[in-house]
């Protein structure tokens, strides 16, 4: 099992400088709201990303008077020891480490530690974007199909190619088939990956959502291409050749692919409850976490923060018991401890981190508290 033993942040948001050390496999961080409790997992998913998973500009990551940011790790990975650092500036700039040597691709950096995110925004697999949702699919794609990466990134290039043709007005045939073979061929490689993976993720994700609701019954999650399944891609882009030329872009492909879950026929975000949206997400997420451990050995850490929201007790206890089942590293946010103290299976297995004020200290399961981090 992968997990981080040590975590060095500095100058991220009002964390001006903390270290974490002695991280256990499941790490719950309490404290008032506006404390730094999530900063503390935006730290982690700096690492595993290069980015926060809120939607956020460098400049408001760095603390304010200073210019940069820098998170650092220890990870251990059954009885060796990496590390792993990223440095951003107020202006974009990044600068990322593995083991001490330089990286110069993000995909490096989220494959040696695959971050899954659970909070507020996770609903948006239900009520956001299409996009949201492709996202949601590649993630697992990639961390489970090595060959996946370098065909997402052919089928971008070409992609931008034949939009840049498409929106010139006047190209001629053979310039356009040149494009789109390449996408056509790219793409068509993408649906397989993902199609396989989507293949195996279903059944998983109904078995984790039956025993997070069982009364819940009758949910159906179905996946698009983006494009007719009925013709192959190729056909698909010669058939749209002359609207794409209108339009300026093009209107068919992996690129317009999603992911729609059903109750009863009828849109799960319409049809749900906040606290049923929530507990489906997190079974599309647990699920995720699963499936990467069955397929390649490797398990994801999950930062979820605020759990105890929308959901009452004995779902917050299901949910902590199929967390606990992953046997996966857990960074779990509350502002009261008891919360999820009192509903964790094993207790005992909890390190408690008390957050205040930015400063960050290691709390005994009696809530003693430890010196300042």
């Amino acid at each position: 099992m992968s997990r981080l033993s040590r975590l060095d942040i500095h100058q991220l948001r009002n964390l001006q400088s903390v270290r974490l050390e002695d991280l256990g496999r499941v790490n719950l961080i309490y404290g008032p709201n506006g404390s730094g409790k999530t900063s503390l997992l935006e730290a982690i998913h700096i690492l595993g990303s290069g980015r926060s998973f809120r939607n956020t500009s460098p400049r408001s990551l760095v603390r304010h008077g200073s210019d940069q940011l820098t998170v650092f790790a220890l990870q251990q990975v059954g009885d060796r020891h990496s590390s792993l650092g990223v440095q951003r500036t107020v202006s974009g700039d990044l600068q990322v480490k593995l083991a001490g040597v330089a990286q110069r691709n993000l995909s490096q950096l989220a494959f040696a530690l695959p971050v899954q995110v659970i909070d507020a925004s996770t609903f948006d697999l239900l009520v956001g974007s299409p996009a949201v949702r492709r996202q949601f699919l590649n993630w697992g794609v990639f961390h489970v199909e090595h060959g996946f990466h370098e065909h997402w990134m052919g089928f971008q290039r070409a992609l931008k190619q034949r939009n840049t043709l498409l929106r010139r007005g006047t190209i001629s045939g053979y310039e356009l088939a040149v494009w789109d073979r390449k996408v056509a061929e790219a793409g068509e490689a993408i649906h397989a990956f993902r199609l396989a993976y989507f293949e195996a993720l279903a059944p998983r994700f109904r078995q984790v959502l039956n025993r997070l609701v069982p009364e819940l019954d009758q949910v159906e999650v179905r996946y698009r291409r983006g494009w007719d399944r009925k013709v192959p891609y190729a056909e698909a882009l010669a058939v749209a050749g002359e609207s794409d030329r209108e339009r300026g872009f093009t209107q068919t492909g992996p690129h317009r692919a999603d992911v729609r879950i059903t109750v009863q026929g009828r849109s799960a975000a319409e049809t749900l409850s906040r606290g049923q949206q929530k507990l489906l997400v997190i079974a599309l997420k647990l699920a995720q976490g699963g499936l990467l451990r069955e397929a390649t050995g490797r398990q994801c850490l999950y930062l979820v923060d605020d759990l105890p929201a929308e959901l009452d007790r004995g779902h917050l206890g299901r949910v902590c018991e199929e967390l606990d089942a992953l046997e996966a590293q857990v960074f779990l946010t509350s502002v009261d401890r008891d919360d999820l103290q009192v509903v964790w299976p094993t207790p005992e297995a909890l390190k408690l981190f008390h957050v205040e004020h930015g400063q960050v200290r290691a709390s005994a399961p009696d809530g003693l508290r430890q010196p300042m981090l």
